[in-house]
């Protein structure tokens, strides 16, 4: 640590400049669903402590770090303040792995009456002290702490503790920063980076707004923006939504809003990434789901590091739970490559909650505790690819990879970073640069109107990118799922499949030419499926009634074990061709809640009432033996045609890449689509989250 003598001015100079790479913040609504993300009163435990420490108590403060805006916090006297959280700990090993930085500062102002702490940890999650000062004085006192990166070269973390003394402490303001310019491991030169904001929106102009309010409050973010890109592709206008007036006042001559018919995510992002391109003042676009809430520093972060990447990098979010907002809900994502689907990246884990005390189940798929009690957020997680639901982009990757595919939804994101990734551009998930989003588990986009997209854009993708002969286990996952689609009396979901196999059968130039018209073919073609007849209560169907009661009081359940499944699977199969039940056309069997909706449950069955996963709807499956017969033909058909073609189709969609993804080839679309909506379903969501 540096602190000079106070007593003696020559030996206390002006600081030379340093340039912020992280801002230490507190969330300006004092939302205390979100608050352990920024600050936390918990004890470290794991390290070397002060004597002090054994008088505070575990966990959130009784009377905790009051949130006096949003870069200060008052200590109660005699109380601790962590910042060993999400938002504000310092993402080392990201730093030092991808980045030129060697060494950062911590510059702290505070006043009052206490000690700052530092700590880091290693990837395996121990924690040591690093150095210390005392505050204590009523006016501002500023003090640095000169900290190397060298030791994070696999994982770690630095962060401060505040303890208060006798009286209370002030943090009035902290900030990682990169070492003055010419030093060793300095900052040597990097300018500021500038970039522009895409935010693409489907009949959400109320959130949409709501996000372009948030940053007209963080004028220092907007210090960093060029323009802020509102691809407008709905029937309900942004324009029109009553706060867009006091939005546009603010945002000002950033603010451009484009409208056009619904060309979906990959379609108003690409718009994004070329309205960037021809401005030519950016050196990034930073994409931006419209669902989403936006934690603005995250903007700024996203800036700084990519600033510093040693070669032109993507710099991502994570996400977390809209509805529930101290989860993390998808920390790194990646491919796996053998049967090509989204991941969890390695020693990860989905779902974790930061104000929920550690899971002792080391076990679970999900997991809990503070960033200080849980091991495997220390260790670096390096990533395939980053969700758009907050993702920067250099403009140079931009420039030598072109734009999104044009899949519409589904797939676009992971391509994309698929496709830099082999061009030699990395992508970063980087802690402290999150959004809240809708979670997967709350949609039915595997099953609903996007099972097209899903399918044709999974194909393409591992088309362009599988390094696997006929894409490994792909074709025959395809088939199995397709199949399983069918037992479940998902007709409609099994349809769709075997139409996308279909469209990928003709070649990569279907592509440009049915984006703004396949959704509003799919949604007609749903229209005749039971499955697909969604409706808001039981009450609107006939009553549950069974001709016969259950053998044995038995009541329809998923079979538990592998022999079980492929017993079910085998029964389901022979049941699927035998005439259905009388009586079962005209009144449901069973209500099968969403949780219990496995296709091994829905095979024992005729007719079921299936609920939605977000908990709104209602549809009645039944069973039509005449049509599973038919898709068993035809996916068996499909699926054999497209493993015999798929080295043919492989060279095919591989040389056409750069032609389907140029600016050149997505400017005939825009003008195409300009000006109109060429969708169709209020339910369409163009940028929407993967199950």
């Amino acid at each position: 640590m540096s602190r000079p003598d106070e007593n003696d001015p020559a030996a206390n100079p002006p600081a030379p400049d340093m340039r912020v790479l992280q801002r230490i913040v507190i969330p300006v609504d004092r939302d205390l669903d979100v608050l352990k993300l920024y600050v936390e009163g918990e004890i470290g435990r794991g390290a070397e402590a002060l004597a002090a420490e054994t008088a505070v108590e575990d966990g959130l403060l009784a009377g905790p770090a009051e949130d006096v805006g949003r870069r200060s916090v008052v200590v109660p006297v005699g109380r601790r303040a962590s910042f060993a959280t999400y938002f504000n700990a310092f993402p080392a090993s990201y730093w030092r792995r991808w980045t030129s930085v060697e060494e950062v500062v911590l510059r702290v102002r505070a006043r009052g009456q206490g000690t700052v702490i530092v700590y880091r940890s290693s990837a395996k999650g121990h924690i040591q002290r690093v150095d210390s000062v005392r505050i204590d004085s009523a006016a501002s006192q500023e003090e640095t702490f000169r900290l190397t990166l060298s030791p994070f070269i696999d994982g770690g973390w630095y962060w401060m503790d505040i303890v208060a003394g006798e009286a209370e402490a002030v943090l009035e303001r902290a900030d990682w920063c990169a070492a003055p310019a010419g030093e060793h491991g300095g900052d040597h030169g990097v300018r500021q980076g500038r970039v522009s904001l895409g935010i693409t929106t489907f009949n959400r102009p109320e959130f949409c707004v709501d996000q372009l309010l948030a940053l007209g409050r963080a004028p220092e973010v907007l210090d960093v923006v060029d323009a802020i890109y509102v691809v407008d592709q709905g029937t309900q206008r942004v324009r029109d939504d009553a706060d867009f007036e006091r939005a546009s006042a603010v945002l000002g001559a950033k603010l451009r809003v484009i409208e056009q018919g619904n060309l979906g995510g990959s379609g108003g992002f690409s718009r994004a990434m070329d309205e960037t391109l021809k401005a030519g003042a950016s050196d990034y676009v930073l994409l931006l789901d419209d669902d989403v809430v936006t934690e603005t520093e995250g903007v700024l972060r996203a800036v700084n590091f990519a600033d510093f990447a040693r070669t032109p990098t993507i710099v991502g979010g994570h996400m977390f739970n809209l509805f529930a907002r101290s989860q993390l809900h998808a920390y790194g994502e990646t491919i796996g490559r053998y049967r090509w689907w989204w991941e969890e990246a390695a020693h990860t884990k989905r779902e974790h909650d930061f104000a929920v005390p550690p899971n002792p189940n080391p076990r679970a798929k999900t997991s809990s505790g503070s960033l200080r009690k849980t091991d495997w957020l220390h260790r670096r997680v390096d990533v395939d690819y980053n969700g758009w639901w907050m993702c920067l982009i250099p403009v140079d990757v931009v420039r030598n990879i072109g734009l999104s595919m044009p899949m519409f939804i589904k797939w676009d994101d992971a391509e994309y970073c698929v496709r830099a990734g082999e061009a030699g551009f990395p992508t970063v998930s980087l802690p402290g640069m999150a959004a809240w989003h809708v979670p997967w588990q709350d949609k039915d986009d595997g099953i609903d109107w996007q099972a097209y997209f899903h399918e044709r854009n999974r194909l393409v993708t591992a088309l362009m990118h599988s390094p696997y002969e006929r894409g490994g286990n792909l074709v025959k996952e395809s088939f199995i799922i397709s199949v399983k689609h069918a037992l479940a009396m998902q007709y409609s979901t099994a349809e769709l499949m075997l139409s996308a196999i279909e469209d990928v059968l003709t070649g990569p130039e279907h592509m440009h030419a049915g984006i703004s018209t396949k959704l509003p073919e799919i949604m007609a073609f749903r229209a005749a499926f039971p499955d697909a007849q969604n409706r808001v209560s039981h009450e609107e169907f006939p009553q549950v009634r069974r001709k016969r009661p259950p053998k044995r009081g038995r009541t329809f359940k998923p079979p538990r074990g592998t022999v079980n499944v492929l017993a079910s699977a085998m029964l389901g199969t022979v049941k699927q061709l035998r005439p259905v039940e009388p009586g079962t056309r005209a009144n449901p069997q069973a209500v099968v809640p969403h949780i219990d909706r496995h296709w091994s449950l829905l095979a024992q069955v005729d007719s079921a009432l299936v609920s939605s996963a977000d908990g709104t709807k209602v549809a009645w499956y039944q069973r039509d033996p005449e049509r599973f017969r038919r898709l068993l033909k035809r996916t068996s058909l499909l699926h054999g045609r497209l493993s015999r073609e798929w080295p043919e189709l492989a060279v095919r969609y591989r040389a056409a890449m750069a032609e389907i993804a140029s600016p050149e080839a997505w400017r005939t679309t825009f003008e195409a689509a300009a000006g109109g909506h060429d969708g169709a379903a209020g339910d369409a969501d163009p940028g929407g989250p993967r199950e």
